[in-house]
């Protein structure tokens, strides 16, 4: 990662991080401008840490800025104190309801204001979250520009000084196929719209929003994985723009996204990021190595002025699945709190592991196992398919550190994750160590070598229902959501003038 100067490029339209190696070096000993490293906390998970015990944890590694997916009123009120800075999302399926002024007023007021004055520090609000995106889903969320209008109204209109909306897109909103980011521009399929986008970001001066991930970016450019890293340790030839040279794909997407940006007409916004990780487990890549390898270099470097978020804070075990098992495990911690891999998240380099949630209660060490009887292997396979179904057996899918396990030890492994999804419930009205008969409750751990049995932790917190959610409940909702709020509006709007309906 390099310094980079957010001016208007001359043609070719790019800044390259390239261009300014040499500068950066001279640029980091001086009293250069540093950008921020904050990192996302998502939720979608069985067992949640609690609110509280997450601010704790932030500001505890120095972390002073946080991105939250939805606004969940028990989740807001755990960062009031303004310590942490936080950037808030209107979820994808919110952006139907948005698409006017007293409707986005109503929302702003509720879902932003009314925690700013419980003094939550709320900077930046999301307008969605790469709604034109398909690379994980097939819907897209084409009002999305419409919706940010009328945040946008509404924040000046309301007077919301410090608040800034924008919208986060992913990489493939940039062309496909591009080989060289002096020839980047946005997909030819949804130019107009990002042109659009650009447009409403610069009568705000609201940064633009990259989101990225490198190791599925190399995999769809068909490049080496070795060029997701800082470190290129491969043969593989690098890319060579004009002059400019380009070593990892962090900063060839980066430089992208400038000429994109350049060529809708806007060179001078500022380009973050958004979100950018690498996964752990469910996938031959992804591994807590090359996690720890990654953030040694791109994007956390001192004296940067680009400010990156972090993907994710802990493991999601309900994360959808449409690219991988890899889906479940972005975060820098295991879903109770303990750290994965080396990483400084003030971007000194240090090597040090983050530090550990504090006040986590585990379950009872107790797991759920095979007890071995394969008299009838359709029975226990049928088993097998229904624990995953609600546990997360991810790990043991190819390149996973659990996809070595014989075959006893895989079903053992299936049942326990489903066991602790459901709080190792063994009472009689939920016995979930059954199986038909095929399961058993031990109290010696059965972990293999790399392979974990985890344990879940005993979670005294439940997301409230008011912060709509991703998927298909959200979508179900988003309906009842408009017509609620229309209708609070309408009483609002006929109280105010004096009359009752």
């Amino acid at each position: 990662m390099v310094l980079r100067k957010q001016k208007p490029p001359r043609d070719p339209p790019i800044f390259s991080a390239a261009a300014f190696r040499v500068i950066s070096i001279l640029l980091l000993s001086s009293s250069s401008v540093e950008g921020i490293i904050g990192i996302s906390w998502g939720r979608q998970t069985t067992h949640r840490l609690i609110p509280s015990m997450v601010v704790d944890l932030l500001l505890q590694n120095g972390i002073r800025h946080v991105k939250l997916f939805s606004p969940s009123d028990n989740v807001l009120r755990a960062f009031a104190g303004g310590e942490i800075a936080v950037t808030m999302t209107l979820p994808n399926e919110g952006l139907y309801n948005i698409g006017y002024p007293d409707l986005a007023a109503y929302w702003l007021q509720t879902r932003i204001r009314a925690y700013q004055d419980l003094n939550v520090n709320i900077k930046y609000l999301y307008v969605g979250s790469e709604p034109f995106s398909t690379y994980y889903r097939k819907k897209m969320y084409i009002n999305a520009n419409e919706a940010l209008r009328s945040i946008q109204d509404a924040i000046e209109a309301n007077g919301y000084k410090d608040l800034v909306a924008t919208t986060p897109h992913f990489t493939d909103m940039l062309a496909p196929d591009i080989r060289k980011p002096s020839e980047a521009d946005f997909h030819p399929d949804w130019k107009s719209k990002m042109v659009e986008f650009v447009g409403l970001l610069n009568r705000t001066n609201a940064p633009f929003v990259m989101d990225m991930f490198p190791m599925y970016s190399v995999s769809q450019m068909g490049w080496d994985t070795e060029f997701a890293f800082v470190d290129n340790k491969s043969n593989f030839t690098i890319v060579d723009d004009n002059g400019l040279v380009y070593t990892n794909v962090f900063e060839f997407f980066y430089d992208s996204f400038l000429t994109a940006i350049a060529k809708a007409g806007a060179p001078h916004l500022k380009l973050i990021v958004g979100q950018v990780g690498w996964p752990t487990d469910g996938y031959p890549e992804a591994t807590t190595a090359n996690a720890e390898r990654f953030f040694r270099g791109t994007p956390l470097r001192p004296g940067i002025s680009i400010d990156v978020f972090i993907y994710s804070l802990a493991d999601e075990n309900l994360n959808k699945l449409t690219l991988g098992g890899f889906q479940r495990h972005w975060g820098v911690y295991r879903s109770d709190g303990d750290p994965k891999y080396k990483i400084d998240f003030t971007g000194k380099g240090r090597d040090i592991f983050p530090t550990t949630a504090k006040g986590v209660v585990m379950m009872p060490k107790r797991w759920c196992v095979f007890n071995g009887d394969k008299r009838n292997l359709t029975k226990v396979k049928k088993e097998v398919e229904d624990a995953c179904m609600m546990g997360d057996c991810t790990p043991s899918w190819p390149g996973g550190s659990c996809d070595n396990l014989d075959f006893d030890t895989n079903v053992s492994y299936a049942f326990n994750r489903y066991f602790q999804a459901m709080a190792q419930s063994i009472d009689d009205k939920s016995i979930t160590c059954d199986f038909k008969g095929l399961g058993k409750v031990v109290v010696k751990d059965p972990s293999v070598g790399s392979c974990r049995f985890p344990m879940e932790i005993l979670s005294a917190e439940m997301a409230d229902s008011n912060g709509l959610t991703n998927g298909e409940d959200g979508e179900r909702r988003r309906g009842f959501f408009g017509l609620f709020l229309l209708i609070i509006f309408v009483l609002e709007l006929n109280w105010g003038h004096g009359f009752v309906l």
